[in-house]
């Protein structure tokens, strides 16, 4: 049977490998370098909140009535985190190396606690209430790829 709490959760550390990729690419090679990197994490990322955010919080919300709940706040840390990429986007145009690793660090802790959040609350309550549901959900989150 599928399992929401799993893909999302095997999703979460696919973007990790990128993010660790790239913030390795920096460091040994430059900014220049990691670009490319950057460019595919960012582009992962965003794919991962549209998988939530379009397929999976609304059919949560829609049945369990929570609306205002763990989904309103994950939105609200995709945002956070969807605004230091576009900082982190910043210091590719500027070639700004310690102003990266700043950014990349801030990012690093906000998505480790936010994951932490999605994999021990929120995930598992989805799946709950959403497992007669789960291929259909999980089919929708890979067209959404």
């Amino acid at each position: 049977m599928a399992d929401i709490k799993e893909y999302l959760t095997n999703d979460h550390r696919a973007c990790d490998e990128v993010f660790a990729s790239m913030e390795q690419a920096v460091s040994s090679n430059g900014m220049a370098s990691a670009k490319e990197i950057f460019e595919k994490f960012s582009a992962d990322l965003a794919n991962h909140f549209a998988m939530e955010e379009l397929v999976m919080f609304v059919e949560f919300e829609q049945k369990t009535g929570m609306t205002q709940g763990p989904t309103q706040m994950m939105r609200m840390e995709h945002e956070q985190m969807r605004n230091l990429l576009a900082q982190l986007r910043e210091t590719f145009e500027s070639d700004n190396q310690e102003k990266f690793f700043g950014l990349s660090e801030t990012l690093m802790i906000l998505m480790q606690q936010h994951n932490m959040k999605e994999e021990q609350m929120l995930y598992p309550m989805a799946q709950q209430h959403l497992s007669a549901d789960a291929e259909r959900i999980i089919l929708m989150m890979e067209s959404i790829a």
